[in-house]
């Protein structure tokens, strides 16, 4: 296991607080990530219903699992077996058979079906079809929207999950320092991520890579202007920016960052665009310590984009950890104005400076974490526009 007994036992306590708090008897978490936080367990099944349910007088989780996936709890959970639950094969993909049905019956079987249980209503792999056949099977328990529980239990790290982001961020430097020996003219988009990604794979000598949460995102050209496109088998041009977004991993921890290279000519107006992306940048890390809220943080960083008349509608940075597909977001702190979440010591978040302007844009991001007087940045490289002459 990643964590010890004793740290799991820690939070499991910190989630029943919250349950307690929030009136939830039992909660079922469905994300995969919240699943990992709970228990350790990690495995590519998430496309099929699982969760962990977790009763407010119970002293351990139970995972529910595919019965061809228990073999995972067992290697990857600190459960005792007797927790890891399976379903059958026949209520796969089998409608109207699912494996909630199932499910149901675990809850009756345990005489929980009176209670107030907590769903994970916006989850990812959380479907309409997994709420209905709760809410029908059990008719005299009260359902309520968990509000993303487990997810803010997340938002402060321990130092153990602190060390592993900062062996992810070591992963994510040799990452970008790829990217941008192997961005250039007349090479194929897909062949430069492919290189991308070997290095995020191997990682280093003292840790390896594994999976990001998000593919490796990189806008080129007009390209640049758009949010989350991905490679194609088109060819880098001469004049054209490309922005490079991507997370070195460590078991499951994920350390994002973005940077912009230009191949040829130097162009001013984006590297003055940059410059100022960059101070908004300073100026919201400068913000962020304990005791100030993420609008604070917000503030600084949109009083100098206005200082330079720079429109940004969307957010500008997210709370980060745990991750599995489709992104590596917690989906609680946002750095946005009129987010109060006030920051502690050992909250991460990515920061993310995208500035795009009709055909084309610049991004860079760091990720933070909040310090006992500050805090300090996860990776060390260069934030200026890369230019390749």
């Amino acid at each position: 296991m990643i964590f010890t007994n004793t740290e799991y036992k820690e939070r499991l306590i910190k989630v029943k607080e919250l349950m307690q708090k929030q009136g939830i008897d039992l909660l079922v978490s469905h994300d995969p990530a919240n699943m990992n936080y709970l228990t350790g367990y990690d495995a590519w099944s998430f496309y099929y219903a699982q969760c962990v349910l977790v009763h407010i007088n119970e002293d351990e989780p139970i995972c529910f699992l595919r019965a061809q996936d228990v073999g995972g709890g067992y290697i990857k959970t600190y459960v005792q077996h007797k927790n890891i639950i399976a379903y059958d094969e026949k209520y796969i993909h089998t409608w109207p058979l699912h494996p909630y049905q199932y499910l149901v019956e675990i809850i009756k079987k345990n005489k929980w079906e009176k209670s107030t249980i907590g769903l994970e209503m916006d989850s990812h792999y959380f479907t309409a079809f997994c709420y209905e056949t709760i809410k029908k099977g059990l008719p005299n328990a009260k359902i309520k929207d968990a509000e993303r529980l487990v997810n803010w239990v997340r938002v402060v790290k321990s130092d153990a999950e602190i060390k592993l982001m900062q062996s992810a961020a070591k992963i994510t430097e040799k990452g970008m320092k790829t990217a941008f020996e192997v961005i250039n003219p007349g090479v194929r988009q897909c062949d430069a991520v492919g290189e991308i990604q070997k290095a995020l794979f191997k990682g280093t000598p003292e840790f390896g890579g594994d999976y990001a949460s998000i593919a490796t995102l990189l806008p080129t050209g007009k390209g640049t202007s758009a949010s989350h496109l991905t490679a194609t088998e088109d060819k880098f041009v001469t004049g054209e920016a490309t922005i490079i977004e991507i997370a070195g991993v460590h078991k499951r921890y994920h350390c994002p960052m973005a940077r912009t290279v230009l191949l040829g000519e130097k162009n001013q107006k984006k590297i003055d665009t940059m410059k100022a992306t960059n101070e908004a940048l300073d100026a919201g890390i400068t913000a962020t310590k304990p005791g100030n809220t993420a609008d604070d943080v917000a503030q600084k960083f949109w009083g100098v984009l206005d200082k330079y008349g720079i429109k940004k509608e969307s957010r500008t940075g997210y709370s980060i950890g745990i991750g599995y597909p489709p992104d590596w977001g917690e989906h609680t702190l946002n750095i946005q104005k009129g987010d109060k979440t006030i920051l502690q010591p050992n909250v991460t978040f990515h920061m993310i400076a995208v500035m795009q302007f009709g055909n084309w844009g610049v991004e860079s991001s760091e990720a933070i974490r909040v310090t006992e007087k500050g805090c300090e940045l996860f990776c060390k490289f260069s934030r200026g526009l890369h230019i390749k002459g």
